[in-house]
């Protein structure tokens, strides 16, 4: 009788381990991409802006699983700081004391969890900003939370 309660202990087991299949959960682990390598690409590094324009910020987004979200945020550069991600180094002007310096920030949700998107917003720069140095900076976030963030220099003129 004892044996038949560890042949059947036994059975079980092996059953309920034959059983049970592994759920194997492919987990995202790249972050997305900016493309800004198109020739309809803008702006790129040492681009220069009109004051008092507009202009579409456009790119190719792109990410392995499903894209979440991308922002702008644009911001002054008069005192030198860096974190330009481009090799290319642009001319810039004297270190300034900003008194109406251009800032924007703008969040954009990505609809349909597509694997690629073209972005495109337009942007309105104001008439009476200071010109000068500024940072155009780019941050795309997949749906699984991977970002990644393009830092280029521009330069508004008057």
């Amino acid at each position: 009788m004892q044996r038949l309660k560890q042949y059947t202990l036994m059975a079980f087991l092996l059953c309920a381990t034959i059983a049970c299949k592994k759920d194997t959960e492919n987990i995202d682990t790249e972050k997305p991409t900016i493309d800004l390598s198109a020739s309809t690409a803008f702006p790129k590094q040492c681009s220069q802006i009109t004051r008092g324009s507009s202009f579409t910020f456009h790119a190719k987004l792109s990410d392995n699983v499903a894209l979440g979200s991308y922002s702008i945020d644009i911001h002054h550069n008069f005192d030198h700081h860096s974190h330009s991600t481009e090799v290319e180094e642009c001319t810039l002007e004297p270190v300034k004391k900003p008194v109406k310096p251009f800032v924007l920030v703008k969040s954009v949700t990505i609809p349909g969890q597509p694997q690629q998107y073209d972005a495109q917003l337009q942007i309105d720069v104001p008439a009476d900003i200071d010109p000068g140095n500024y940072h155009f900076m780019i941050q795309v976030t997949d749906q699984s939370g991977w970002s990644i963030q393009r830092g280029i220099s521009v330069r508004i003129v008057e």
